[in-house]
This record gives structure tokens, C-alpha cells and sequence, in this order.
């Protein structure tokens, strides 16, 4: 090997931690992403600071804590911080450097350092701009048609795919970033960040990887000893608890044959990612990065979606592929040191020997000295849920009612007992509490007192209706009109 590396650096959207044939899922069909395990370094203890999109997304681009890029809630408006991104760090080290697929920045069309973003926004043209996607359909014959499958955003209602295979958004992604591969200057190394927007909501799949999945038992949800009854819920969980509607198990079953139908096809396309790289005799010289911005706790302990620090919503896969021959990272090796999404930016830059910029609050995954804490957060106000790991034990914190909950991960993987009034963790709980407290900020502050997370009570539950259908996109051609930016819409 000679001369820089290339980077291929993988995003998905909303795929929980757990979901891969690797990690023993029962159901989950990922051969690609577990041969990729094999050939690099797996990280168990990979979480997303804030487990919301746009937060996450903000994290991986700066190498920052949401604490330092200014968001933990989703601000669809908000720019890009006056911060040293990804690319533009790699940009400023001679690398040509692409995106494809979903960026979620504000512009949509700021390329936040990337020489060039071909786009698709999960039909966001309501922010300013036509995506690439969209321009894709138009000239296949099919303007603004998107989403005339009929699914949501944000919801939990299911069908296969409505236009050919070929126009499908991952199948679109994987054809445009084989092509950005293919038309590289070979005078440079390059970075290619490849987004797909699945398993993301709408739940369209291909039938034919539906039919895969039609006749396989489903795992059943987990429902933990905390969240039996409603009444004893924190606040923030009741809010939601309330929007999305009670599945069916058969229900539920056929949504999750759903979800696991796209991930097995983004798993499919990703082996021709790594097989044009291998064709242009680049592959042994490529760095490669797998993770997700947040999971989805499809049905566990009723909550669906994100933005809740239990781990179906907030670990996500991270799976790191050194060059060939390279000494740095193992083969099939398991590391369970905390990582975060803000250590992305330093660790690809790190592999590269590129200098990691001072504003980075993340760290290499090489670093000899793991972190204690790490610390995550979502939401404010009465929605407020702030956490500190260990990586054994989690103590999670709902402000509004000043309600704890503490769980034992490695006894208790799935969060099923909450050990908050266990004598035997007071110690932890303890120690973990002032971890807590310190890592506060942007007036959290105030919810302390003498030292000790004091919150703050709790008002009543405003119902909550979904009028909007979870942000139902229609038809899009001609182009919808321009909206209020700073607009959240499909979330309680």
C-alpha cells in the first residue's frame, strides 16, 4: 500500500444497534454488514448523543456534542455551525470529497464542505429546493410521484414499493455513488459519504425482499417492568405513548418484516458499493465506516421511533474497516469501548493522518484511553431525557417529574429492569448521578440543587392528535409550495 487512503463512509437512517445477524439477531438477514464485522472492528457501545436526525447528522459532520453544534431537539432551519466539518477538513487535506444520498442540512442544497451532493431528502421540496432523487423520477416518468405510495414519514403503516425496482431511493443511491466512484480524478484520494434514507419511515420495501421475510416468525417486542403501566410513566413517554396507535402483535409483526426488508436491501446494495471498489482495484486502499444517526424501538416497551436513550433508539451500529494489510485496526475484532457519533470526524481523519481540528469534542476510536461517561440528551422542556453510560450501567433522567430509571446492560441488555431503588446499585446510581449533573448545560442547570438532579414537576398531558398523518407527504408535481422552514412536522 502506498500513498493516502480513500474513505467510504456509510450512513443509514433510524437502524437500531442490535439489528444485525452479527450481533445475534434472530430474524435480521445482514451478510454483507457481518462479513464487514469480520474484516474490521465491530463497536457495541456506539451511541448517537442526541438520537434525533438532524442533531445526529450535526454531530457526525462537526466531530461535536450537541452541546457545541447547538442542537438537541431538531431544528429543521437551523444552518450548518461555523465549525470545521468532515469534508471540508478533508477537502483542505487534498481529498476530493461526495456525498450521496440525505444530508438534512439547512439549506438543503449547503454541501457543508463536500466538492459535490447528489441529493434526496425524503421529499423536502418545501424547503427550496428539488432534489436530485426527485429530478431522477421526473425522467424516468415519474414527476412528484415519491410518495404516491401512499406511506408516511413518521408512521407505522406499510406497503411494498409502488414504482419499479430500479427508481427505488437505495437502489437510486447505490447507482449514483457507483458512478461518483467511477468518475473519481485518480490524481487524488476521495471521500465518499454514501446516506441512505431507509430503514427510515415511509415503510416501502421491494416485495421481493418482503417475500423473504413473509413466512419467518417475528421477534417479539420487550416490554420492561417499568413501563406496564401508564400512569407510572414519565411524562415524556405518556406524550408519546399517546400519538402512535397500539399495534396488533400480527401487526406489529408485519411491520417489523417490513423494516427488516429494507435493511436486507440496503445490505444487498451495499455489496455493489464494495464490489465497484473492488473492480477499480481501490478496495484494499479504501477505509471503510458503517454506522446509523439513531435506531428505532419498533414496539419495545410500546414506544416506537427515536429520540428516547434506551437502546433500541439510541446505539447504533459502528463497524470500522482499516486498509488491507494495515496494522491499526483488527480482523473480527469486538471493541466495547463508548463511542460516540461526534468521534467519526476525528477517527476517519485520524486513519487518513490528517490533523483533527481543535473544535472536535469527539476522539478517535484508536485512542489508547477510552472515555468513562458519555453523555447523551433529547428534547427540551417537558419532553426533556437526558443520559450518562458508563457502558455498563445507564441512568436515564426525565427532568419533568424528576424521574430516574437505572439499568445493569450487561445483566440486562434490553433494559427490562429498572434498578434505580436496587441497594445494591446505589453506588453506581450515585456515581452516575454526578456524572449527570456535570455533563448539564443550556439552563439544565437549574433542575440541580445541592448537587442532586432535583427536576422540575411536571404539568398535565395536552391530548394529541395526528391530523397530519405523521407528516403524510402527497403529490409533488408540480412542486408543493415553500413552507415556514423552522416547521416540525409527523411527532408529537
Amino acid at each position: 500500500m502506498s500513498g493516502r487512503p480513500n474513505i467510504l463512509f456509510v450512513t443509514v437512517d433510524q437502524w437500531p444497534g442490535h439489528l444485525l445477524g452479527i450481533e445475534g439477531h434472530p430474524v435480521v438477514e445482514t451478510p454483507t454488514l457481518d462479513q464487514l464485522a469480520r474484516n474490521g472492528t465491530r463497536f457495541t457501545r456506539a451511541y448517537a448523543e442526541c438520537p434525533i436526525c438532524i442533531p445526529a447528522r450535526r454531530s457526525i459532520m462537526t466531530g461535536t456534542d450537541p452541546r457545541t453544534h447547538g442542537d438537541r431537539v431538531f431544528q429543521p432551519d437551523l444552518p450548518m455551525p461555523d465549525l470545521p466539518t468532515l469534508a471540508g477538513s478533508f477537502r483542505n487535506a487534498g481529498y476530493q470529497a461526495t456525498a450521496v444520498g440525505k444530508l438534512h442540512v439547512y439549506p438543503p442544497r449547503d454541501r457543508i464542505g463536500f466538492d459535490e451532493v447528489i441529493l434526496s431528502e425524503e421529499g423536502r421540496p418545501h424547503l427550496g429546493t428539488v432534489d436530485d432523487y426527485d429530478q431522477f423520477l421526473a425522467d424516468k416518468g415519474y414527476p412528484g410521484q415519491q410518495y404516491l405510495h401512499g406511506m408516511s414519514n413518521n408512521g407505522y403503516v406499510w406497503r411494498s414499493w409502488h414504482l419499479p425496482e430500479d427508481c427505488h431511493v437505495t437502489n437510486w443511491a447505490t447507482m449514483a455513488m457507483c458512478r461518483t466512484i467511477k468518475r473519481r480524478d485518480p490524481t487524488r484520494p476521495a471521500l465518499w459519504h454514501l446516506s441512505y434514507t431507509h430503514p427510515h419511515p415511509p415503510l416501502v420495501p421491494l416485495a421481493s425482499y418482503v417475500e423473504r421475510y413473509a413466512r419467518r416468525a417475528m421477534d417479539e417486542p420487550v416490554m420492561g417492568d417499568w413501563a406496564t403501566e401508564e400512569a407510572d410513566l414519565p411524562v415524556a413517554l405518556q406524550i408519546v405513548r399517546g400519538f402512535w396507535p397500539n399495534l396488533s402483535p400480527d401487526a406489529l409483526a408485519d411491520v417489523k418484516r417490513a423494516f427488516y426488508a429494507l435493511c436486507t436491501h440496503i445490505d444487498h446494495q451495499l455489496r455493489i458499493v464494495i464490489g465497484t471498489l473492488r473492480e477499480e482495484g481501490i478496495l484494499d486502499d479504501t477505509i471503510i465506516l458503517f454506522t446509523s444517526d439513531h435506531g428505532d424501538l419498533l414496539g419495545d416497551h410500546g414506544l416506537y421511533a427515536k429520540r428516547y436513550l434506551y437502546e433500541g433508539s439510541a446505539r447504533v451500529p459502528m463497524i470500522l474497516i482499516d486498509r488491507a494489510k494495515q496494522p491499526r485496526l483488527g480482523q473480527g475484532m469486538v471493541d466495547d469501548r463508548l463511542v460516540g457519533l461526534q468521534d467519526v470526524m476525528p477517527t476517519l481523519l485520524d486513519l487518513a493522518g490528517i490533523d483533527i481540528p481543535a473544535s472536535c469534542t469527539g476522539r478517535s476510536m484508536l485512542d489508547p484511553i477510552p472515555r468513562r461517561h458519555l453523555y447523551a440528551e433529547a428534547l427540551e422542556g417537558q419532553k426533556a431525557t437526558r443520559m450518562v453510560t458508563d457502558g455498563r450501567h445507564k441512568l436515564i433522567w426525565y427532568p419533568a417529574g424528576n424521574h430516574l430509571q437505572l439499568f445493569d446492560l450487561e445483566l440486562d441488555p434490553r433494559e427490562l429492569q429498572d434498578r434505580k431503588d436496587d441497594p445494591g446499585y446505589a453506588a453506581v446510581r450515585d456515581q452516575l448521578e454526578q456524572a449527570l449533573v456535570g455533563a448539564l448545560h443550556g439552563g439544565d442547570e437549574a433542575w440541580v440543587r445541592d448537587g442532586r438532579l432535583e427536576g422540575f414537576p411536571a404539568a398535565p398531558i395536552a391530548a394529541v392528535t395526528d391530523r397530519g398523518l405523521s407528516g403524510q407527504r402527497g403529490l409533488h408535481y408540480p412542486q408543493p409550495p415553500m413552507t415556514d422552514p423552522g416547521l416540525v412536522v409527523g411527532t408529537p
